[in-house]
């Protein structure tokens, strides 16, 4: 790495070979690179999505609604592979024009609705089935606020601080940093949220937490980037506790393994099409942990 401090060009160009792990995926123009047609299941609800944090946003929802005994919310879940590029197909680019995971068709409308964005796939289905969002308007807006905390926020932890923490082909100490503080900051928000409150919006379990859950909770148990301990995370009791409680909830375990593709394979569903998938669906086994 040369000492000699970087000045940025009058004109930016893309440089393909920039990007440390993700290069092959990332790209500085929108729109599709192939053809090909999405599949399509036999429920209403057509998922295409993959195991990360926003993933596990909206199968957590959707094995909770089944578990309410909603049975509209069955679903089918196809695993789409960001590293092979799947997001960038002419099928998946018309329900999310953006090329992110997850991404949901409702065929249960009179025109096959889209949904792209795991907030506000979590917001249209906790409407549709009005369920873990609050009718009284306080702690709807309360609810609604920390989404959108999260929606803001995730940001600086998955592309800030662990992609230069973990990913980025060079180690940048400047980044690191300032990503880190923020991170913490973060942590911290939601830990003295958290000293007075059993969930994020209170003292109902809602969409706000499933949110969060994906993202801060396994930062706070140590499980993200290898980071537990540069980042101290121990200090925040309250988040750990929430985590805990989140994590113990048998359609939370569910929903964390469906297009699951690291970690034990006990603890992987590729797709999922109906209940009897969970292969691994008694009380001991979904307790396994990654």
């Amino acid at each position: 790495m040369s000492d000699t401090p970087y000045v940025p060009p009058k004109v930016w160009t893309w440089q393909k070979a920039n990007g440390g792990r993700f290069a092959n995926i990332n790209r500085p123009v929108a729109g599709a690179t192939h053809e090909l047609e999405l599949p399509r299941g036999k429920h209403p609800l057509q998922l295409y999505s993959l195991g990360t944090p926003n993933g596990i946003k909206v199968t957590v929802m959707l094995e909770e609604l089944l578990a309410l005994g909603h049975s509209g919310a069955e679903y089918d879940a196809w695993l789409i592979r960001i590293s092979e590029g799947m997001q960038f197909s002419s099928g998946f680019v018309g329900v999310n024009p953006n090329s992110k995971i997850p991404a949901l068709l409702d065929y249960s409308t009179l025109q096959p609705q889209r949904v792209f964005e795991s907030g506000s796939i979590l917001f249209y289905l906790a409407e549709k089935f009005k369920a873990f969002l609050p009718t009284d308007i306080a702690k709807r807006t309360e609810c609604m606020s920390w989404l959108m905390w999260q929606m803001g926020s995730a940001p600086y932890l998955g592309g800030g601080f662990g992609h230069f923490y973990a990913y980025a082909p060079t180690k940048i100490e400047y980044a690191i940093d300032r990503f880190a503080m923020e991170v913490k900051r973060e942590l911290d928000v939601l830990n003295q949220r958290l000293a007075d409150n059993r969930f994020i919006g209170g003292d109902d379990y809602t969409i706000a937490d499933m949110a969060i859950w994906p993202w801060y909770g396994s930062l706070a148990k140590g499980e993200r980037y290898d980071s537990g301990e540069f980042l101290q995370v121990h200090e925040y009791t309250h988040v750990i506790r929430w985590a805990d409680e989140i994590e113990a909830r048998p359609a939370v375990q569910r929903g964390r393994m469906v297009n699951r593709v690291m970690g034990p394979l006990e603890i992987q569903l590729h797709e999922r099409h109906d209940a009897s998938d969970f292969l691994f669906n008694t009380e001991d086994k979904l307790q396994k942990k990654d």
